[in-house]
């Protein structure tokens, strides 16, 4: 397949699924996630968008307070290597070449910024890299504070036109409510109009935390702007980039075609 007839996911790889319901990074998953981007390849363009420095760092370092911004800042710089080395090391398994790159919003602002950054990320695709995007936590920290790259996830997928925009999430998609604690929460398959989306969500419920619905909903918000489809999947389960496309599990569409 040429490269001008792959389609282009932008993948995005929150803390809970890579850490798998633990406190650190989890090898399995992160070679379930090297298998699927394998297996896909010869019809995608795949660039990752991933959270879990922090999670790679709490291994090796304890820090007292580190919910305050500026222990998550140090964590964060602590991290980020061991947790490109993590990827690094299973990819190589995989013959997968990877490169870092380490963006704020302010590359999205700036035109000459946000050049550069397209133009970087292009030729890494087109020489046969997956880039593993992550926000620089030590300069800015929107992030750290709220959303867990569902935001950076979304500009970067309208950045370089992506097709559709994955965020691993730790539910099936958007529901009406919190899975976890509301029984009575009903999933919501497909969204074509944001406003209702918004209406039928008790934002109370359904924001699990750092990445939760609100700022999922904004990313959306994002793509809508940029036209690219986006999809929530639930990243717990083994195969969720490959069932996903293929139709095999439920997860949330965005479509605004």
């Amino acid at each position: 397949m040429s490269e001008k007839s792959r389609k282009r996911l932008v993948l995005k790889l929150g803390s809970s699924t890579l850490t798998a319901g633990t406190d650190r990074i989890s090898r399995g998953k992160v070679e379930d996630i090297a298998r699927q981007i394998v297996s896909l390849r010869d019809e995608y363009e795949i660039v990752l968008v991933s959270s879990g420095a922090i999670a790679a760092a709490r291994h090796f370092i304890a820090v007292n307070n580190w919910e305050l911004l500026e222990s998550k800042q140090a964590m964060a710089a602590i991290g980020q290597p061991l947790l490109l080395h993590i990827y690094q090391e299973i990819f190589r398994d995989f013959d997968i070449r990877s490169a870092q790159c380490l963006l704020t919003y302010r590359d999205f602002s700036n035109p000459v910024a946000e050049e550069n950054t397209r133009n970087t990320l292009n030729d890494l695709l087109a020489h046969g890299y997956l880039p593993i995007v992550n926000e620089n936590d030590t300069v800015a920290t929107e992030e750290l504070e709220f959303g867990d790259n569902d935001k950076l996830s979304a500009y970067v997928a309208g950045l370089l036109q992506a097709d559709v925009l994955i965020l691993a999430s730790d539910i099936d998609g958007l529901f009406t409510g919190n899975p976890h604690t509301d029984p009575e929460a009903e999933f919501i398959s497909e969204v074509n109009n944001l406003d209702v989306a918004r209406s039928m969500i008790d934002e109370r419920s359904s924001d699990l935390g750092t990445g939760g619905m609100t700022s999922k909903l904004q990313a959306a918000d994002i793509c809508q702007q940029a036209g690219v489809e986006l999809w929530i999947v639930n990243g717990g389960r083994s195969n969720f980039i490959s069932d996903a496309i293929s139709g095999a599990t439920r997860f949330t569409r965005f479509d605004f075609s």
